[in-house]
């Protein structure tokens, strides 16, 4: 394909995807959302026929209690899984998909502490940041097939294309997204626990626990994907006030979750 044309394909891609995420922010959104979906279904199935599911009940039920209540301010249907894997991690798929690992389960405390982890991975979901990563990298992709108008910076053509690809295509893109992203699920998560009716000040106590587990083997933040544990605990202390607000709000309608580890 002649790379002018390329280029101009790229740019009416971006003018044409415009998408805002929950917190307000614009994105850039160009892949179907059932072709995100079926991606998530299709590897959800995967993770299943490959990984050792728990069928331990109390576990079983403890996650699906806490997810209930929060898909609950979602809609849709949920499909929960518990994956016995002794790693610190939970994660939601497109496609209304929800896994947790025992190791995480071994960690939390209680619902509030786990219901923090789940909202904050139904906020990716929500956020669709699954398309906007692949529609990044789609965009990169593009980028870098212009490395022949790279190498000929003087040319118009040239300097777009260094501008588009910034200071790299690792660090100047698709790392400082990935961050936000984590910023942003946090933000729709707390919202999404609070709603539910549970404690938003949990959020912080696990991240505490997250930071003592890590044990100090985090990277630095800007060589991270994740905000560091300081950073989110910051972050998250500054949207208590409203998490509060709403958490009460929530218990005035009768939002009182009794999920038991």
């Amino acid at each position: 394909m002649n790379i002018r044309i390329m280029f101009i394909m790229m740019l009416l891609a971006g003018l044409t995807a415009c998408a805002t995420s929950p917190t307000g922010r614009s994105q850039l959104i160009f892949m179907p959302d059932d072709q995100i979906d079926a991606m998530g279904l299709q590897a959800f199935d995967n993770l299943k026929s490959e990984k050792q599911i728990s069928r331990q009940t109390g576990n079983n039920q403890f996650v699906r209690c806490v997810a209930d209540a929060i898909t609950a301010e979602v809609g849709g249907n949920w499909e929960v899984v518990v994956f016995e894997d002794e790693t610190l991690n939970a994660f939601a798929l497109p496609g209304n998909k929800i896994g947790v690992h025992t190791g995480l389960l071994n960690l939390v405390d209680n619902q509030d502490q786990l219901a923090s982890v789940i909202g904050h991975e139904v906020g990716h979901v929500l956020a669709k940041h699954s398309n906007e990563r692949m529609s990044q990298k789609l965009g990169t992709q593009m980028g870098m097939s212009l490395v022949s108008a790279v190498a000929a910076p003087q040319t118009a053509m040239g300097q777009t294309a260094v501008s588009l690809l910034g200071v790299g295509a690792q660090y100047g893109v698709i790392m400082p997204f990935s961050r936000l992203h984590e910023s942003e699920a946090d933000t729709i998560g707390i919202e999404l626990m609070s709603k539910a009716g549970f404690d938003p000040r949990e959020s912080v106590t696990l991240w505490y626990k997250m930071a003592q587990a890590s044990q100090g083997a985090q990277p630095p933040e800007f060589l991270s994907t994740h905000p560091s544990h300081a950073t989110r605990i910051e972050d998250l202390q500054a949207l208590m006030p409203k998490s509060l607000d709403i958490m009460q709000q929530a218990h005035a309608v009768g939002k009182r979750p009794r999920c038991t580890k």
